[in-house]
């Protein structure tokens, strides 16, 4: 476990570097939706709705050279680094270097899709190895994972697990955010994700505040873009402030937070965070509030809104879990979804299909050759990254032709082609995840 004083600074950290691109619009007020019930969650329940185990590849808690950059921000992380993985203070430094001189590099303004998660792993990996071997860039990355895992467990379980409890559900590569009351879906979210070199982790995290009118201090990236002085801080309410009206923190290193251009959501948005427009975020603090049992009301996030630049922070009466997926097969309603693999994890195969199937007491030879057909191409459709390049041979950790040496060095912006195919499965029918629920979309443009 982190100390308390720890956790806010390399959370800190993390924000600065993971705040979204496009700079905040003028949010308009929403009143309470009738349909979120006030209720007290007493205890952050364990975390048992881990989806399926989609693969097991370096991904799942994938180590970059983003992320490195911003763990060596805080001096705290390289002691510890020093001390329990045996480096020098020489080979610290080299780490430190190469990452920082590697983020120099990026530039997320490309429209063009040149990079991807497993690229970024794998080209961090190699580099790390040179510096310390392989053992300790094992054990050294073990450090890191733990400590970007929040502290919470992963845990295997059922795919496509619908909560009984209180929660927050957001599926990745679904770009969706789910609200759930007491086991009842009662709100969904379109989100943006991060890009794949700075993915949105998996595991059980929680929510415990909601910041309005947060300050942002650029770090020095090359997204800045000169637009703003690096650790110069910008104040609440600034059109410069990519953080937009509200954040709300979900364990390190991950926001959910507004000022994102509808045309953002469902596609990559952020430097590792769930990026909502600003009319969006408001209305998600109000459900979160009611979630929790505190009380917010629109009337308050009016009055939040006219005093743009004094934040303020709201503590839920309740902490609420956040449960972060990365399930690319999903059957809801007589169809099965198959969603791109967006973070390269291999999960979209025939194996995880059957997985899935099973759950439901379906197998591929009991459906109609058309469905079974329909559903093999739709896997091989999908078991592709966000250029269109099969991913499905890397589902063990192996290299193909998306090699590291063969991207160049730009933060993938964009995914080409489908994002999802559906095929209707007739013994499917009233089975599985629910159906969006009063879907919340912003497609207004401003």
């Amino acid at each position: 476990m982190f100390s308390f004083r720890y956790s806010i600074l390399v959370f800190t950290i993390f924000a600065l570097l993971m705040a979204g691109c496009v700079p905040p619009q003028d949010p308009s007020a929403n009143q309470p939706p009738s349909n979120v019930a006030n209720v007290n969650t007493n205890t952050v329940p364990a975390a048992n709705t881990q989806p399926v185990e989609q693969a097991a590849v370096n991904t799942a808690l994938p180590v970059t050279m983003p992320l490195l950059d911003a763990m060596f921000q805080d001096e705290a992380f390289a002691a510890e680094a020093k001390s329990s993985v045996q480096l020098t203070d020489e080979e610290l430094s080299k780490i430190r270097d190469a990452a920082r001189n590697a983020v120099l590099q990026l530039d997320s303004e490309v429209a063009d899709d040149e990079r991807s998660t497993r690229a970024s792993v794998e080209k961090t990996q190699k580099a790390i190895e040179a510096i310390i071997g392989p053992q300790r860039t094992a054990e050294f990355f073990n450090l890191i994972r733990t400590r970007w895992g929040g502290g919470g467990e992963l845990t295997t379980g059922r795919p496509n697990s619908i909560p009984t409890d209180t929660r927050i559900v957001i599926n990745a590569p679904a770009f969706r955010m789910d609200l759930f009351n007491n086991g009842q879906l009662v709100k969904t979210y379109k989100i943006g994700i991060g890009y794949p070199e700075f993915p949105l982790p998996v595991g059980l995290r929680k929510a415990e505040e909601i910041i309005f009118n947060p300050t942002w201090t650029p770090p020095d990236e090359p997204w800045v873009k000169g637009k703003v002085q690096p650790g110069k801080k910008v104040e609440a309410g600034s059109k410069l402030n990519p953080l937009g009206p509200i954040k709300i923190p979900i364990g390190l290193p991950s926001l959910i937070h507004g000022g994102k251009d509808p045309s953002r959501l469902g596609t990559f948005a952020s430097h590792g965070c769930v990026g909502l427009t600003s009319p969006m975020i408001q209305e998600f603090a109000i459900d979160l509030a009611s979630l929790s049992g505190t009380t917010l009301t629109g009337e308050d996030v009016k009055n939040y809104e006219k005093q743009k630049t004094e934040t303020k922070e709201v503590e839920l009466a309740q902490p609420v879990a956040v449960e972060l997926r990365y399930e690319t097969i999903v059957v809801q309603d007589g169809k099965v979804y198959i969603y791109r693999d967006v973070y390269e994890k291999g999960t979209n195969t025939e194996e995880n299909l059957r997985k899935v199937l099973e759950v439901y007491g379906v197998t591929l030879e009991s459906l109609t050759e058309q469905e079974r057909t329909q559903l093999l191409d739709a896997i091989e459709q999908m078991a592709v990254d966000a250029r269109g390049d099969a991913v499905a041979d890397n589902a063990n950790g192996n290299s193909n032709s998306n090699s590291a040496s063969n991207r160049s060095e730009k933060v993938t912006r964009n995914i080409k082609g489908k994002k999802e195919v559906a095929v209707d499965v007739a013994s499917l029918k009233g089975k599985g995840y629910p159906a969006p629920a009063n879907m919340s979309a912003d497609t207004k443009k401003r």
